[in-house]
């Protein structure tokens, strides 16, 4: 057996210490863990001493392409379009990606969108698409160059071949409390991202009660930590700040958020989802070199919907099927007249977990229909006895739980009070 560079309890006192790991060190440990060299037990200390000693730019940068090298690299360079991607750090009722991948397509740019699931209060992308009878989310790489080729968008899963280090790091994370870490959130979203092989990416940060970081200072230093690691990696990155403190759009959960991304293709839709649409659209196509696209027009006139029903007919979905409904729903109505000032985003999407929407596992089963649908948001003026939400689910016993959520997290106020919506959607641009 060959003998072993460096020795991880010397690179783990380093960190431990305040020291600087260098390239060399950190290229072995990633490649060590992987291959089992490296004991759970042994980067889990690690992960703990720079969760609280945190790193440097160089050391940050060298750990998310350590990772990309653990595993395959995907490759556009032969498909004649340019490619952009997205990723948000997740929220509620965060449905964007199904309006966007389309709407962006349908300018000629290719979209290749390696999505996940659910898990918690925060929903997954695939799990909303496979509300769509026949839709299937694992497909070829073959498959996806096809589809890039003919629709433009591919929104899949990913296969284990790309960064499989950091799937192995996560779940290490995801039990040692190191999760909120922002060098290690980083370089584990841009490490995926990378090695998607897009030549551009936008970044949707979440901040706020429903989102992954609550204070806006730290998701914009997250932001600026994955904007440099995706320029140090050749990949045009910019990131936009978005507010997560009120629920996004009016529909929670999966089959229903699905009918208002194609109420937003149509030309309609809540206001906040097609402002975001529209905005995460053009900073996506002036990174891939479109800067006159009229993205308003394109969800008007119909091509956005033209390459959503591609997209998702190229996958085995049929666009036309009717989509799960729920057979049992409750609906909470306003006790007083008034306005409602509060609308927090994070029991909200609590509460849709608990009618099953989301899974405490990886390994749980969603119920498509299950969610929320919200009939007003804050500023909306209501009257007693009014709806304000309906909550949606296959099992009425869930409703409780629910409800229990909900205690407190939603309030009608009088005219003049403040609303509480924690400022505009949009917050800033990190570039």
């Amino acid at each position: 057996m060959a003998l072993e560079p460096f020795d991880v309890v010397d690179l783990i006192r380093t960190k431990r210490d305040r020291g600087t790991l260098t390239t060399a060190q950190i290229d072995w440990m990633v490649d060590a863990y992987t291959r089992g060299y490296i004991a759970d037990e042994q980067m889990s200390a690690m992960t703990m001493a720079i969760f609280l000693n945190g790193m440097e730019r160089e050391e940050v940068s060298a750990l998310t392409l350590a990772m990309v090298a653990s595993g395959t690299r995907l490759d556009f360079s032969g498909l004649d379009k340019k490619t952009t991607d997205k990723h948000s750090t997740g929220g509620v009722g965060d449905k964007i990606t199904l309006p966007l991948a389309p709407l962006v397509a349908s300018f000629g740019v290719a979209v290749p969108q390696l999505s996940g699931r659910g898990l918690g209060h925060t929903g997954g992308t695939l799990d909303k698409l496979e509300s769509i009878p026949g839709w299937r989310a694992s497909i070829t790489v073959d498959e996806m160059m096809r589809q890039l080729d003919d629709v433009g968008a591919v929104v899949c899963a990913a296969g284990s071949g790309l960064a499989p280090a950091d799937g192995k790091l996560y779940s290490l994370r995801d039990i040692t409390g190191t999760v909120e870490c922002i060098p290690l959130i980083a370089s584990s979203i841009m490490s995926k991202k990378i090695a998607e092989g897009t030549a551009a990416l936008v970044l949707d940060v979440k901040f706020g009660s429903g989102a992954f970081l609550k204070d806006i200072e730290k998701s914009r230093e997250l932001a600026q930590v994955m904007v440099r690691l995706g320029e140090d990696a050749g990949v045009a990155t910019r990131a936009v700040l978005t507010n997560m403190n009120v629920p996004l759009g009016l529909a929670i959960g999966n089959a229903n958020e699905v009918r208002e991304s194609v109420e937003v293709l149509a030309g309609g839709g809540p206001a906040d989802v097609v402002e975001l649409t529209v905005e995460l659209a053009r900073h996506m196509l002036e990174l891939a070199g479109v800067t006159d696209a009229d993205v308003e027009a394109a969800l008007q006139d119909g091509r956005a919907m033209d390459a959503w029903r591609g997209m998702i007919a190229a996958q085995g979905g049929d666009p036309d099927a009717p989509l799960p409904v729920a057979p049992e729903s409750h609906t909470v109505h306003a006790e007083t007249s008034g306005v409602l000032v509060e609308q927090e985003a994070l029991p909200f999407g609590i509460a849709a977990w608990r009618l099953g929407a989301g899974r405490a596992r990886k390994e749980d089963p969603v119920d498509h229909s299950a969610g929320i649908d919200l009939h007003a948001k804050p500023g909306d003026t209501v009257e007693a006895g009014q709806p304000l939400f309906t909550m949606l689910t296959s099992d009425a016993g869930r409703f409780a739980r629910a409800l229990e959520a909900l205690e407190g997290a939603y309030r009608i106020g009088s005219a003049g009070d403040e609303v509480h919506t924690g400022g505009p959607l949009i917050a800033g641009v990190v570039e």
